[in-house]
């Protein structure tokens, strides 16, 4: 159980140079026994990554990108916590399921939290600066995308303001769902 509050971690962007802490928070997520609703990716996937793979991840979402940004949460001690990423999804590309992206849109991706952290706040404060991020390039709306049956996941999203849009998107062989959720800049 965390008994750490909101205000006692640091909230940042992660610097290009700190990819190995990048691999090994994504490697903690894929383990996550939501994962396999939550990700796109699974643990051993990931394991097989190069060192250049992960390097050029870091580099893509790093401080001061513009097409990307993960965004982590670290206790006093340094430790990563909790992380976010928003993609800039530009009009008239296509997004990762090839649907038409018909407006500028920030796009919430990788959201996880260590267990023993849940329950403190910390993820309201990373979708905060995952917001804020995306609203300052010029988004006209952030989405994200949930697994119809990760219903923990889609409870915090509308409680933080994310609506339903209707739009769905097939996944895997079994007829199962990815429903999208918006939020409408202020």
């Amino acid at each position: 159980m965390c008994t750490s509050s909101p205000e006692s971690y640091v909230i940042r962007s992660i610097r290009a140079d700190e990819w190995p802490a990048v691999r090994e928070l994504r490697l903690a997520a894929l383990q996550d026994p939501v994962a396999p609703l939550a990700f796109l990716e699974t643990y051993e996937d990931a394991l097989t990554r190069s060192d250049a793979f992960w390097q050029e991840r870091a580099a893509g979402a790093c401080e001061g990108a513009d097409a990307a940004q993960q965004i982590v949460a670290a206790r006093p001690d340094g430790v990563w916590v909790g992380t976010a990423t928003v993609l800039v999804e530009a009009p008239g590309t296509t997004d990762w399921a090839g649907l038409p992206v018909t407006r500028k849109q920030g796009h919430v991706v990788g959201v996880f939290v260590r267990p023993e952290e849940r329950g403190s706040g910390l993820t309201d404060v990373l979708f905060d600066a995952a917001l804020e991020w995306a609203w300052s390039r010029g988004a006209e709306r952030v989405r994200l995308i949930v697994h119809e049956e990760n219903g923990r996941a889609q409870r915090f999203y509308r409680r933080v303001g994310f609506v339903p849009s209707g739009v769905t998107v097939p996944v895997g062989e079994q007829g199962a769902r990815e429903l999208e959720f918006v939020i409408e800049r202020p």
